[in-house]
């Protein structure tokens, strides 16, 4: 293959890499919201809610389906809707707070901070364009 091709290789993966990244985030949405509405629907019917994934994924579906900086005090409430357990923690917010600080670090959340009130995390996700290589000249 000449260089040429090799280039339009890499702009075609590239493309449908972004295109792909795309529709996860809008499943990873969709999925997040739909967990939250089981989990209202769970508790109308008068059922236990049981949820089958841990804190750190309830704390990435939380802030996914929020769509804007949540605290963890909202990310704790977003849980309880979702029907997740709290009452396993002695103290829910610092397991919450472990975890969302653990997101930032990873690059899935953001650290906000605000001058007016409590710090928030807000959802960037995983998986976004691949790193272009640089041109040698």
């Amino acid at each position: 293959m000449s260089t040429e091709e090799y280039k339009a290789a890499l702009e075609a993966a590239s493309r449908e890499y972004e295109a792909l990244a795309k529709q996860k985030a809008e499943l990873d949405e969709r999925i997040a919201k739909l967990a939250q509405t089981i989990g209202s629907l769970t508790r109308l019917c008068g059922y236990t809610p049981n949820v089958s994934f841990g804190l750190t994924d309830g704390c990435r579906m939380a802030l996914r389906a929020a769509g804007h900086p949540l605290t963890a005090t909202e990310v704790r409430q977003q849980l309880e809707l979702f029907g997740f357990d709290m009452s396993k923690y002695a103290n829910d917010l610092a397991p919450i707070h472990t975890v969302l600080k653990r997101l930032a670090e990873s690059g899935q959340a953001e650290f906000m901070p605000r001058a007016w009130g409590r710090p928030a995390y807000g959802w960037k996700g995983a998986g976004g364009a691949p790193p272009r290589p640089k041109k040698r000249r």
